[in-house]
């Protein structure tokens, strides 16, 4: 266990690794991240949340909320490999920061509090990392508090996200009296005495050496069970030599089989080396990734992570700073030199990279190149957005973008003074540039500027971007949730005639079409029109129609989801039908079709987790009930119950201090989206008419 020198230039891609740190908040990320910078040399003194000195909650705001909002990027190198580390976000309101991170990591360090377990965030960012196909292993943090449980805490890795824990140390003392771990798999001792720094190996303590070996072998049979490899030796010999254990851990973790489980105590500085141990024996290097797949000329192609490879990378973060507009970039193939010119994939425009920096949270250290696998910001590329491919000139090859997350709160915002209203314009197309989440749009009937994002904090932390970061004082109205219109019974057989002639060549075009619900949050165009009635490029025109009739619906004008639309017949003239006048057909055809059919207003729901003193109970359950929202059970410890609801996000508007208030400052809450339900007809009964 050791950290390196300085870092090179370029290295083996086979040396790199490029992770992030996932958890729900206050799981200990960004101490955690803190602790393994100053563990391999990378800081010399370790900095703390709530003091605002940690090196990745760089900004004023992270300091002073005391939670990490904007994913950082920092280096270090540890046993001759280089660790690319992305500390992410916790809060559910930026997990669109969490997405795109996600999108350029090869493995992730899954942190879990010791007391609480799986928590909802937790959860999210567990699916994240699944649909991303990110291998994982598991750090079990704060063993020193009261409370905390190993077994308790895979217990709920196994129950609540379906993994196959592979727990490879045995905590040595319990909450306070926590001082070490027994490796299983070297069957050693890992001692950090009190005030000491760094980590001092010995044999298991005679107390734990039972346990410690009945621990070993459950760990032997479940890899034996879930590798071909590893269950041949250990019929031939009953047991899993070390290094086949090793191996089959590192073969579990990348087919993501299993998950290897350490634990510790990030603040106490207790677990950090076995932790980067395990992200270099077990976690892939960009080598053992699979080629990265793209568009080129219509077909799908492949780019070894190779630095002779024509140079393909993807952005997924800007950023503006002091020293100018930051990009930053995972190199998938090939190598990008200063001074180079790249292709925008997507736009076919050309730009010079002028810099490119290794960056250190929000300080950079310069560098002459960057190659397959590495994480890097440029500067000088002025169009490139998250998600712009970046490639050759010679070889283009378009990547598939991170998705982005659609909004579901909205504020009015305005400048305070006339004087402002250019800034501000402004500041929000930087924040929308910087933060594909946030949407800014002008309200085409108030003429109001509407600003929508993720959750209420997540456009609270805009605002004050806003204020502190362009000096523009905002004046904010309230915030409006994002309502969807479905459909819940439909109509057959509406037909419509779309009939304009204004001298010379006319439109015409007739469609038939039926309506009716789909379930989920789709919309699905099928034609069954049969005899050439209607080409299939005038098919296509009514389903490009369709979709423009569904951004405003009958109620409330709102976006309408769920349903499927079928053209069932139609005719055309053979002067005067179009493309053009086809889509206008579909268009008002489905809007006739939307006034008929039965429409239901949707609104975004949130599931929220409220921990309380049980004495507090019945107001939070009463408040709840008041918000309309639904209670899914309630479970209670030591003195605290936890109440699980769904609860309209509208709802939601103010519950933090209103909590507060309630419990006086004891209770707390976490919440993530659940989805659309139906809304009440009071609600839509509210709404102006459409």
């Amino acid at each position: 266990m050791r950290a390196n020198g300085r870092l090179r230039t370029t290295v083996p891609s086979s040396t790199i690794r490029n992770l992030g740190i996932l958890a729900h908040v206050d799981a200990g990320k960004t101490t955690l991240t803190e602790r393994v910078l100053f563990a391999t040399g990378t800081i010399h003194k370790r900095g703390e949340v709530h003091t605002g000195t940690t090196v990745t909650d760089y900004d004023p705001q992270e300091r002073d909320r005391g939670i990490t909002i904007f994913a950082a990027a920092v280096s270090c190198t540890w046993d001759g490999h280089r660790v690319n580390l992305i500390d992410t976000p916790g809060h559910v309101d930026f997990s669109d920061e969490v997405e795109r991170s996600l999108r350029v990591l090869d493995g992730a360090v899954a942190v879990f509090d010791a007391v609480a377990g799986v928590e909802p965030q937790s959860e999210t960012v567990w699916r994240q990392a699944d649909r991303h196909g990110v291998p994982r292993i598991a750090f079990v943090n704060k063993l020193d508090r009261a409370g905390a449980d190993l077994d308790t805490a895979v217990r709920s890795l196994r129950d609540r996200l379906g993994a196959v824990p592979l727990v490879v140390q045995l905590p040595i003392g319990r909450e306070d009296s926590f001082t070490g771990v027994v490796d299983l798999v070297a069957m050693r001792a890992l001692h950090w005495p009190a005030g000491a720094d760094t980590v001092v190996p010995g044999p298991v303590p005679e107390a734990l050496r039972e346990e410690a070996g009945r621990r070993r072998r459950l760990l032997e049979e479940t890899v034996a069970e879930l590798h071909a490899g590893a269950l041949e030796e250990f019929c031939a010999d009953n047991a899993l030599g070390d290094a086949t254990l090793a191996r089959a851990l590192r073969e579990l973790t990348l087919s993501g089989d299993g998950v290897v489980v350490l634990c510790g105590s990030a603040y106490r500085n207790r677990g950090i080396e076995p932790l980067l141990d395990a992200v270099v024996a077990y976690l892939p290097a960009p080598s053992d990734m699979p080629p990265v797949r793209g568009i080129a000329d219509g077909a799908e192609q492949e780019r070894a992570p190779d630095p002779s490879e024509p140079f393909t990378a993807l952005a997924f973060k800007v950023t503006a700073t002091a020293t100018g507009r930051l990009t930053y970039l995972r190199v998938y193939a090939g190598t990008l030199r200063k001074g180079a010119t790249v292709l925008d994939a997507a736009t076919g425009r050309t730009e010079r990279v002028g810099r490119i920096l290794r960056v250190q949270a929000d300080r950079h250290e310069e560098r002459e190149e960057a190659v397959a696998g590495d994480i890097v910001a440029v500067v000088g590329l002025k169009a490139a957005r998250a998600g712009t491919t970046l490639c050759a000139p010679g070889a283009p090859l378009l990547l598939e973008p991170p998705s982005v997350a659609e909004p579901v709160v909205s504020v009015a915002v305005e400048a305070r003074g006339n004087a402002d209203t250019g800034r501000l314009a402004s500041a929000l197309a930087r924040l929308a540039e910087e933060d594909p989440s946030l949407v800014v749009r002008c309200d085409p009937e108030t003429g109001q500027t509407v600003l929508s994002g993720l959750g209420e904090l997540h456009l609270e932390v805009a605002v004050e971007k806003i204020r502190r970061g362009h000096g523009v004082e905002v004046v904010v109205g309230r915030p409006q949730v994002s309502y969807r219109e479905t459909v819940v019974r439909g109509v057959t057989g509406l037909v419509h005639r779309h009939v304009k002639q204004d001298g010379g060549a006319g439109q015409f075009a007739h469609v038939v079409l039926d309506v009716e619900p789909l379930e989920g949050t789709a919309f699905e165009f099928r034609s069954t029109v049969v005899g050439g009635r209607v080409p299939q490029e005038y098919a296509r025109a009514v389903e490009a129609g369709c979709r423009d009739a569904l951004a405003e619906g009958p109620l409330g004008g709102f976006p309408v989801t769920g349903l499927r639309v079928t053209l069932t017949d139609g005719s055309m003239h053979s002067k005067d039908s179009s493309e053009m006048a086809f889509r206008a057909a579909g268009r008002f055809g489905l809007r006739e079709a939307l006034r008929l059919s039965t429409v239901e207003l949707l609104e975004p729901v949130a599931e929220v987790t409220v921990s309380v003193p049980e004495e507090s109970v019945g107001g939070v359950l009463g408040d709840l009930a008041a918000r309309r929202g639904r209670v899914r059970g309630s479970t209670a410890e030591a003195g605290t119950a936890v109440v699980t609801a769904v609860v309209p996000l509208a709802e939601l508007f103010g519950y933090a201090s209103g909590l507060r208030g309630r419990t006086r400052g004891r209770g707390v809450f976490t919440s993530r989206p659940a989805g659309l339900a139906p809304a009440p007809a009071s609600v839509a009964a509210a709404l102006p008419a459409g």
